[in-house]
């Protein structure tokens, strides 16, 4: 029990540093490869390696109407145009803010999974919660309406990123329960591989890739850490612990995201946005409020009937 209990902590631990690093990758990786066939290279290593794993532990692609749909919207709402949306903006805004604006996506899947999910109703936790994160990306977008050139096209991008991909979990949430999480993503990679290099060959000179050490370890880092890894930690974390539990990694993800992009970009933000920030920090929090107290409780009072009983 103590030995899962700490893979259980290393596993949570892991995926936070891992998702708070990508965001320093993936600006690394943009100073080698265009936005666009940064995706499309990424994904397709990771994508392979998948089904590699998939083949070799003889899981089956199961090709049921349902499964097919269900990969086509994740291809696209949650893979293609979200990460292509993801790294066009941070093309234009610093890897610190991309990941604090990513971080307005537990709002998005609260809202639409009352909209959606009989079983999942907004409270008063939660409408707490969304309307701070909802004042803390204000104050973020008035703070940086100053900045130069496209830099408000590169935070719509990242916000509109966490719709789609708010969507996108709201599918999953309703056809893809009895799909096994590996096939799932892999099936999900695969089906939006073709949309990423269409946008990448489309809008971006293939000549201005330029695959030097530096693009080629961070390529390499977001694919097989990133991606394989990083899911494969999180859907074993999913199985052992609530996932309210695991959402509150979003709350430590931007924070390790501003320090490395500090110490290794220089990047310097508007303390605006630090404020902006802890207003959407504030309001994951407060919307897992309700959950995350009654587990705690229970917990609690579980931990005292088995000292009372022994």
């Amino acid at each position: 029990m103590r030995a899962e209990k700490f893979l259980v902590f290393a596993g949570f631990v892991l995926i936070t540093v891992i998702w708070g690093s990508t965001w320093l990758g993936i600006k690394i990786g943009l100073e080698s490869v265009p936005p666009f066939f940064g995706v499309a290279l990424r994904f397709t290593l990771a994508g392979t390696v998948l089904l590699l794993i998939t083949l070799l532990r003889g899981v089956p692609m199961k090709h049921h109407r349902e499964n097919f749909l269900l990969y086509l919207s994740l291809g696209f709402l949650s893979f293609g145009l979200p990460y292509e949306l993801v790294y066009w903006g941070e093309a234009r805004i610093p890897s610190g803010l991309t990941s604090i604006l990513f971080a307005f996506y537990p709002f998005v899947v609260a809202i639409f999974s009352h909209l959606f999910l009989r079983n999942e109703r907004l409270n008063i936790y939660k409408i707490s919660g969304i309307v701070l994160g909802i004042l803390g990306i204000i104050i973020i977008f008035w703070s940086d309406l100053r900045f130069e050139g496209d830099s408000m096209g590169g935070m719509i991008a990242i916000l509109l990123s966490t719709f789609l991909q708010g969507i996108s979990l709201i599918i999953v949430k309703r056809i893809g329960k009895h799909v096994d999480p590996l096939t799932m993503n892999c099936g999900g990679i695969w089906a939006g591989i073709p949309l990423m290099y269409v946008l990448a060959f489309a809008f971006e000179d293939f000549h201005a890739v330029h695959l030097d050490r530096q693009g080629v370890l961070a390529i390499l880092y977001l694919a097989i850490v990133g991606t394989v890894i990083a899911f494969g930690v999180f859907y074993w974390l999913l199985k052992r612990v609530e996932a309210v539990y695991l959402a509150l990694s979003s709350l430590v993800t931007p924070i390790l995201a501003v320090i490395l992009g500090t110490i290794f970009l220089d990047e310097q933000l508007s303390p605006n946005v630090f404020w902006g920030a802890a207003l959407v920090l504030m309001g994951i929090l407060v919307t897992n409020g309700k959950d995350l107290s009654r587990k705690v409780a229970l917990a609690y009072s579980r931990n005292v009937n088995s000292k009372e009983g022994g």
